[in-house]
């Protein structure tokens, strides 16, 4: 018998956390319709002004029929590959006993559905936000970034996020620290996806994760288009000219040229817009569903650090004004509540978690 993992999704967890489990039959319909719903829209969209639909992520992985199928299977096997060498340890018979032991107890009918269902969804989501994002500029060419930089000042006495975090943290190793923080957010999107789909040992958690992670995608789309802004490093350049090149001030010029070459026909895809900050709002609904789901305190606290890191980490480098990082923050809790009653699981009075992983 395998001991359990620190990121064992368990009904038990539900309990410890409030969190009932799943009681509705078709726990993928709303995910299913939200993926229909983003998947018209970037559609009409892309029709409408005239722009392919792009894919961001490029093709490394050659086209999206082929994508697909990819990720699928190469999360299948990346559940029963290492186990079955650990149990086998190589032997033939030993390790087919396993592969046929873990596809019987875990790779279900119900399993493979929410694999298969689920990482095709949040793709096409994900992708048809990205489009939208990138045909903002096209829609809306008005910004909000004056206002939301009075706000800022007014709130902090007429100081900028940014300017004053650089001058507490430094403009160095802090720097550095953070990048780090920052940039781990984008595989870590598709990562924790595959990982809550393939090993929640309640299927409904994997449901409820990948469904909540739709939602605020697609409240994040609207949310650009609601208030256009650029974000202040951007907009205001010389909030960040005295920090330490890293690996996020790369991104962040790559993220200039690109738009100026989308604006001026020279590119399909464009990934700039600041309203509401999606990597606050990912990083609390990653905290969230760990603190509702997941057995391992350590591994709720390190989610919740994340978190709070990663919302400086959006003020420090200049990526966000503090009214983004507040929307993005009611991104994640509609998301997560809303996720949570449309794949049939209630919300009750959190208690305290468990003090050792595995119990």
């Amino acid at each position: 018998m395998s001991t359990p993992s620190p990121l064992d999704l368990d009904a038990s967890a539900g309990r410890l956390s409030g969190a009932a489990p799943t009681t509705t039959r078709h726990p993928y319909a709303f995910l299913v319709a939200n993926v229909a719903l983003m998947g018209a829209v970037t559609f009409v969209a892309s029709v409408a002004l005239d722009r392919p639909v792009a894919d961001p992520e490029g093709s490394f992985l050659g086209p999206s029929w082929v994508r697909l199928p990819v990720l699928c299977a190469a999360a299948i096997v990346l559940d029963l590959l290492p186990r079955a060498l650990w149990q086998g340890r190589l032997h033939p018979g030993r390790t087919a006993a396993a592969v046929r032991e873990r596809v019987r107890t875990h790779w279900t009918r119900a399993r493979l559905q929410l694999v298969l269902i689920g990482i095709s969804g949040f793709y096409v989501v994900y992708v048809a936000y990205r489009n939208l994002k990138s045909l903002l500029p096209l829609v809306r060419d008005d910004k909000y970034d004056a206002e939301l930089r009075l706000l800022d000042r007014t709130l902090l006495l007429g100081n900028d996020p940014a300017t004053l975090l650089q001058d507490l943290l430094g403009t160095g190793a802090a720097a550095h620290v953070l990048s780090a923080v920052y940039l781990a957010y984008i595989p870590l999107v598709a990562i924790l996806v595959t990982v809550w789909l393939v090993w929640s040992r309640n299927i409904g958690y994997g449901w409820w994760f990948v469904t909540a992670q739709g939602i605020a995608w697609t409240l994040g789309t609207v949310s650009y288009y609601l208030l256009p802004t650029l974000g202040p490093g951007l907009m205001y350049p010389w909030l960040t000219s005295d920090l330490t090149p890293t690996g996020t001030s790369e991104l962040m010029d790559s993220l200039v040229y690109s738009r100026q070459g989308f604006l001026w026909g020279e590119g399909d895809y464009q990934g700039v817009a600041g309203f509401a900050s999606l990597h606050t709002a990912i990083a609390l609904l990653w905290a969230l569903m760990a603190q509702h789901t997941v057995r391992s305190v350590l591994v709720r606290r390190i989610f919740w650090l994340n978190f709070a890191l990663t919302v400086v980490a959006t003020l420090y480098f200049g990526w966000h004004h503090i009214a983004d990082d507040v929307a993005g923050a009611a991104i994640a809790w509609v998301a997560f509540w809303l996720g949570a009653r449309v794949t049939g699981h209630r919300l009750g009075r959190a208690v305290p978690p468990v003090a050792r992983s595995g119990t």
